[in-house]
């Protein structure tokens, strides 16, 4: 038996279809679809939505990067167990999706993108928006994701849709493979008829795996475990992704192992679980790098050993050390020359644990006892980072992060991207559950906190969720605030007004750039962004976006205004203008180093100083052969 339906339609109720299942928990794969239309979309998959909207939700975004980051932000809370699909037009619309399909590839989350393109049939050449390289006919401005995509097709033929749209579906349930996922499709071809076999609309479950370790590597691993004396877990974003929290817990409980976290890992265990001694890296605690720095065994558990993560390649300092990469994905586990271990998370978490415990094996009692005291120390610097004697002043940073952490519980959820806020958010915050901890640090891309923190309401719509922003980042990207009031998402966005790009200006400054361009300031006479801060209200800008604000002024009104956005039921905005002097005390300083060369040659003295600097950090380097 077949069915007529369009290409568009076909793909509408195929994707309805797909369901993933894992541990005995099914979900669907694609729980909705972000669009804005377009000639290169609207008659195609915008008639097919419409056409079976009881069976695809539909949501309106106002930019299509933020549409990717909303479905990003869906997919990592639904666990990559579910998605979001993102249609637009061809031309500027299908080019703009592709920061957020780097986004999503980088930090292995599924996203189906479905830009249209030019006509397949060529009937007007060229057509609107029709990119025309002279030496290729068959190219359009979406070949500019493919480098950006897990899998990227084009469907110029309805047939083509079926192989494609199945091999599509296989990438974004592969928990190794997962990204962004590109589907392009002709504007002609969207509204093209075809008689479809009605087996290619019949439920699909996909098995998300959880691949156990070879035992050769497990028996490998065990032994290099045994003969360490001073070891250290480095938990990545592939825990929370195998939801490997409790295994990490028992595995760290039974061994005593300390465990530092990265950016997307933090939170796996809970900040007061005894073996819990924070963010590790360039953002990191003292306590996670000097234990990193003295570690003979770095295991890495879900982690692909970013710069951050490894200070450049200069933060493990032991001659002995070596590295035992436990990871799903091959590629990963060997980094560093490390022994690989691959497998999924939880699985080779399990089977370690149980190994060790027939040995009989834990850390001495000393390590135990010198990483709980610097543990003990690191925290009363983070009290003092979040104390405010005098209520009535205006906040630090680490103050205003300080007012959230006393008023949240388990069931917060914070979202950060970008700025200085990572940074002080890796060394300072205690995460009370898994998926509280909402860093996206692997694209860094700032304007993804507010669609992001959209679709973990989505996700979680009996969570309360914080998108934390600062003025730099959200200049870049406000416009979903109108999709989260038009359907009634009740986010709460905490916006932080400090004049500038502050995390690049302190970056500046130290590699001799001297805060060039990166403050929000009127010119100087010498040119210079040196001038009185720039007259921009915010606040007012989210408001005219029809957002509720709550505007504080001290440390008090901002106690008061956070307590009133977390009890509300509708999308509320918390509004700060934060102390930036250089008499308050902010977040403790980098704790490690990383990579950004520096001038070479230059005549001014901040530069040639900094060059000073980076050359002894650079003489530190390892390559872990």
């Amino acid at each position: 038996m077949t069915i007529r339906l369009t290409v568009a339609q076909a793909l509408v109720r195929f994707l309805a279809a797909q369901y993933t299942e894992r541990d005995g928990e099914r979900q669907r794969l694609i729980g909705a679809t972000w669009g804005i239309f377009g000639h290169g979309n609207v008659a195609g998959l915008g008639q097919a939505l419409v056409e079976y909207a009881d069976v695809m939700p539909y949501h309106q975004g106002r930019n299509e990067q933020s549409m990717v980051h909303a479905a990003v932000g869906y997919a990592r809370q639904s666990n990559r167990l579910s998605t979001h699909a993102v249609t637009t037009s061809i031309g500027p619309g299908a080019t703009n999706l592709v920061t957020g399909a780097a986004l999503a590839t980088v930090n292995h989350l599924p996203v189906l993108l479905l830009p249209g393109d030019v006509f397949a049939t060529r009937p007007a050449d060229p057509v609107l928006q029709q990119l025309e390289p002279p030496y290729a006919g068959d190219v359009s401005v979406n070949d500019t994701l493919r480098p950006v995509s897990r899998y990227f097709d084009r469907v110029t033929r309805p047939e083509q849709l079926m192989p494609s749209a199945l091999q599509a579906v296989r990438v974004l349930t592969d928990p190794v493979e997962t990204g962004a996922v590109t589907l392009a499709l002709p504007q002609d071809v969207q509204a093209e008829g075809f008689d479809w076999p009605e087996e290619f609309f019949a439920t699909r479950v996909w098995t998300v795996r959880r691949p156990v370790a070879d035992r050769t590597e497990l028996a490998a691993a065990v032994r290099a475990v045994r003969a360490a004396r001073r070891p250290l877990v480095i938990a990545g974003g592939g825990v929370h992704h195998s939801r490997a929290e409790q295994a990490l817990a028992e595995f760290a409980g039974a061994t005593r192992i300390p465990v530092a976290s990265t950016q997307a890992g933090k939170g796996s265990l809970r900040h007061d679980h005894p073996q819990d001694v924070g963010g590790v890296g360039h953002t990191g605690t003292a306590t996670a790098d000097e234990l990193a720095r003295t570690a003979d065994l770095v295991i890495g558990v879900g982690t692909r050993y970013t710069d951050f993560t490894t200070a450049s390649g200069t933060l493990f300092e032991n001659p002995d050390v070596r590295f035992l990469n436990l990871n799903i994905a091959a590629f990963d586990g060997h980094k560093l020359a490390g022994l690989p271990l691959v497998a999924d998370a939880r699985s080779g978490l399990g089977e370690l644990t149980r190994e060790l415990a027939a040995h009989g094996y834990t850390v001495a009692d000393s390590y135990v006892g010198e990483y709980t005291e610097d543990k003990e120390r690191w925290e009363q610097r983070v009290d003092a980072c979040f104390e405010a004697d005098e209520p009535d002043v205006r906040p630090t940073q680490p103050q205003v992060l300080g007012a959230l952490d006393a008023l949240a519980d388990e069931s917060d959820v914070i979202v950060n991207a970008a700025g200085s806020l990572p940074g002080d958010l890796h060394k300072l915050w205690r995460a009370r559950s898994h998926d509280q901890y909402h860093l996206e640090y692997g694209y860094s891309c700032m304007g993804y906190e507010i669609p992001a923190a959209i679709g973990v309401k989505l996700a979680a719509p009996e969570r309360n969720v914080w998108a934390l922003v600062g003025d730099g980042t959200y200049l870049m990207m406000p416009t979903e605030i109108v999709t989260a009031v038009q359907e009634g998402v009740a986010i709460k966005i905490l916006l932080v007004q400090n004049h500038g790009y502050a995390s690049i200006g302190g970056l500046s400054e130290s590699v001799g750039g001297e805060r060039f361009g990166t403050a929000y300031r009127f010119t100087a006479a010498d040119g210079t962004y040196t001038g009185a801060p720039l007259p921009v209200d915010l606040a007012s800008n989210v408001a005219s976006l029809g957002m509720r604000v709550l505007r504080a002024k001290t440390v008090r009104d901002l106690r008061a205004a956070l307590a009133e956005a977390r009890a509300a039921d509708t999308p509320t905005c918390v509004y700060v203008e934060t102390e930036t002097s250089d008499t308050v005390s902010g977040a403790p300083p980098a704790q490690a180093w990383w990579d950004v060369p520096v001038a070479e040659t230059a005549t001014r003295a901040s530069a040639v100083k900094a060059r000073e600097l980076y050359e002894r950090h650079v003489s530190t380097r390892r390559r872990h052969l």
